[in-house]
């Protein structure tokens, strides 16, 4: 199946390790010439060089703090310098850290809404312009399953990703008519150095071995297993190409059938 993304321009975000840098490769074998951006430029530029060996595309990173704005306009100049417009824009700011309630106060709860939710905000804000003119776009934010099913010891993921959700499905509504999609991916449990630290903490307040928790987390699966990221950048590929266009304003589990609800 041609998914039409060949020579189309993707802003991918949070994208030099974990889910972005599967989503930074799965877009490049699909032909996307993709502009990368995290805040460690030498991870980036290590990431330019592995797409680049794999595929003949053309790679652009930059360094950039989404929880700035400032740093967010910067590299929307570039990107736009670079490439003089975007169709695909996939939004990953990576997940504040881990803990209960007890573990934070309030700066902590800003600082996660600044990294989740506001820049999900400024990133569209910042390029979805580009994809009115042109009247195509596609805008795929990354959640988590904790957006359907709040989960235990990520209650700052768990409160600023889930607004992240309301905001994505409103201007659904007000950019369908350019032909421009939004949509967000829920992933559940797949295998990122973020889970890792995750089970380890779990691990360590049960006093088991990081093995039995992960274990433990793979029997809530339905499934059976922890998700790779590769099987999640498919799922991502697929809603930011032509062939997804008439899916908008839905959030996508990809957690192996790990959540119970219904809706």
């Amino acid at each position: 199946m041609d998914l039409g993304i060949k020579n189309k321009v993707a802003v991918v975000t949070g994208g030099s390790k974990g889910l972005g840098k599967a989503v930074s490769f799965s877009l490049a074998q699909e032909g996307a010439k993709i502009a990368i951006c995290s805040r460690d430029e030498k991870v980036l530029n290590e990431v330019k060089n592995e797409i680049e060996e794999s595929y003949k595309t053309e790679i652009f990173v930059y360094p950039c703090d989404l929880r700035l704005k400032e740093d967010i306009l910067k590299f929307k100049d570039e990107v736009i310098k670079r490439f003089e417009t975007v169709h695909l824009l996939y939004i990953n700011a990576g997940g504040p850290p881990t803990g209960s309630f007890f573990d934070f106060q309030d700066k902590d709860y800003i600082e996660a809404i600044n990294l989740n939710l506001m820049s999900t905000i400024n990133l569209t804000y910042a390029f979805i312009k580009y994809m009115m003119e042109q009247k195509f776009g596609r805008i795929v934010a990354s959640t988590s399953i904790s957006v359907k099913e709040p989960l235990s010891d990520i209650i700052l993921s768990n409160v600023s990703r889930t607004p992240v959700v309301a905001f994505i499905k409103s201007i659904s509504r007000e950019v369908a008519k350019y032909n421009i999609t939004a949509n967000c991916v829920a992933p559940g449990y797949t295998m990122t150095d973020r889970l890792r630290k995750v089970v380890e903490n779990r691990a360590k307040k049960e006093n088991i071995t990081f093995e039995e928790e992960l274990k433990k987390l793979s029997e809530d699966i339905p499934m059976k297993r922890i998700g790779d990221p590769e099987e999640y950048a498919d799922v991502v590929t697929f809603l930011l190409s032509e062939r997804a266009s008439y899916l908008t304003g839905v959030t996508l589990l990809i957690d192996g059938g790990a959540y119970k609800g219904l809706m």
